[in-house]
């Protein structure tokens, strides 16, 4: 991720090839086995090996991998290589920023509708302080692994799935600036969603989900759900990543993050682990930026909900929902044994009532989880019991998705979450909560 003071250098075309509708064919797909249905488990391992091979392309390369320099280049050449053996079509895309000639590496997997894109990418190059490990080596490696496991289980998609990896980021989002702006209008409007992954295994993480797309949004959040894993929205980031250029025009994004230079606080702490009043990845843009820095288990989890979002996205095998989210994440602490306290939404611009299965997403932190009622309150007073207390219930956390038949209620309105801590001893808060209509 580049720093939020970076300028942003002028950028000369060396290429007159646009990437898009029909790139050059590296590679022929091999023979498909029978498809897989579901999104199969990322193995952390693989991921880590391709780090150790760019640490070591660092290492040789006078430390980094940032633009202009060699270990860009063969950091490029590793990740293309991989992916023409898969069976990928790659297409290298070239231009020049401060003086220096840097390169876009684009792959298309064959198949699927081609009016209908599903892209995810991550920025290739380090700053030249150190070999950018975590920042953002991580993102490079996980979407690398997802798109070799795509070709292994031999995916037949619905959707046409491109990938990307970009350079110059650390200058200013340079390459996917370069690679959006030479995409004819037709050829964007194909891109149904540009999913980002920047620093996914940082060393003392948080789960940070992007908001820029309620429905994208909510695909990575219901995988994290299943493992008990609550997220926050990514604000640290905001617009300093190769998803604005997308956003800037007019494409759906959505992505991960685990944290940079912010400190993590001490409710961040309790929900993720880790120590609060720390950074997040204090190598963030330094030489110790190196495979020493890393998180096994963010970047574990997080290469596993890149592989969930890319399969869901392309097959339909998990239909994104469609509605429109109201989200509130400022987490309300609920006191142990103590007065029920509530967290408000508003809703505005939906017309007539709300609907018969009212989705409400839940994401409270707790440590017994058997001691909580919860309601929803509609604007007009009216109380919906979602879940009652149990005394046999002793998981950590509330993190689901409750339906309520609220269709007797204008949608228009304040509404509320309500929570009460019915038994001594155990603590937590709400972490947020939406309702999709």
């Amino acid at each position: 991720m580049r720093h939020a003071l970076t300028a942003i250098g002028a950028v000369t075309a060396l290429s007159a090839a646009l990437i898009g509708a029909s790139p050059a064919a590296t590679a022929a797909a091999p023979a498909s086995p029978a498809p897989t249905v579901a999104a199969p488990d990322i193995p952390v391992a693989n991921v880590k090996a391709h780090l150790t091979q760019l640490q070591s392309i660092a290492t040789a390369n006078s430390g980094n991998r940032a633009h202009g320099r060699p270990g860009y280049k063969a950091s490029l050449d590793y990740v293309k290589g991989k992916l023409d053996a898969a069976g990928y079509t790659t297409t290298i895309q070239q231009f020049t920023s401060s003086g220096a000639t840097g390169w876009n590496l684009i792959a298309d997997w064959p198949g699927g509708d081609a009016n209908h894109v599903v892209m995810s990418g991550a920025h290739l190059d380090s700053v030249t302080a150190g070999p950018g490990i975590n920042d953002d080596g991580s993102g490079t490696a996980g979407t690398l692994e997802v798109a070799l496991a795509v070709s292994r289980a031999g995916l037949q998609p619905t959707k046409h799935l491109r990938f990307g990896w970009f350079g110059a980021e650390e200058l200013g989002m340079i390459g996917s600036k370069y690679y959006v702006n030479n995409l004819p209008a037709a050829e964007r409007s194909k891109i149904d969603a540009y999913l980002n992954f920047d620093m996914i295994g940082s060393p003392n993480p948080g789960y940070f989900v992007y908001d820029d797309n309620g429905p994208l949004e909510t695909v990575f959040k219901d995988f994290f759900a299943t493992r008990g894993i609550p997220t926050e929205i990514e604000t640290e980031g905001d617009g300093r990543s190769d998803h604005a250029p997308f956003k800037s025009a007019g494409v759906p994004v959505g992505g991960l993050f685990s944290g940079a230079d912010y400190t993590k606080t001490a409710a961040q702490a309790q929900k993720w682990g880790g120590t609060s009043g720390q950074a997040f990845d204090a190598c963030y843009h330094r030489s110790c930026d190196t495979s020493a820095n890393l998180n096994d288990s963010a970047l574990d989890n997080n290469s596993d909900a890149i592989a969930y979002a890319v399969w869901n996205l392309s097959t339909g095998t998990t239909t994104p929902p469609t509605g429109t989210v109201f989200e509130n994440t400022t987490d309300v602490a609920i006191p142990d044994a103590g007065a029920a306290v509530t967290s408000s939404v508003t809703v505005s611009g939906i017309a007539g009532n709300a609907p018969s299965a009212l989705q409400v997403g839940v994401d409270i932190v707790h440590t017994y989880r058997g001691d909580l009622v919860i309601d929803l309150v509609a604007p007009d007073g009216s109380t919906y019991r979602l879940k009652n207390s149990s005394g046999s219930d002793s998981a950590d956390n509330v993190v689901t998705t409750y339906t309520a038949n609220a269709s007797s209620e204008v949608a228009n309105g304040v509404w509320k979450l309500k929570v009460q801590d019915v038994a001594r001893v155990d603590t937590g808060y709400i972490n947020s909560w939406k309702l999709t209509f």
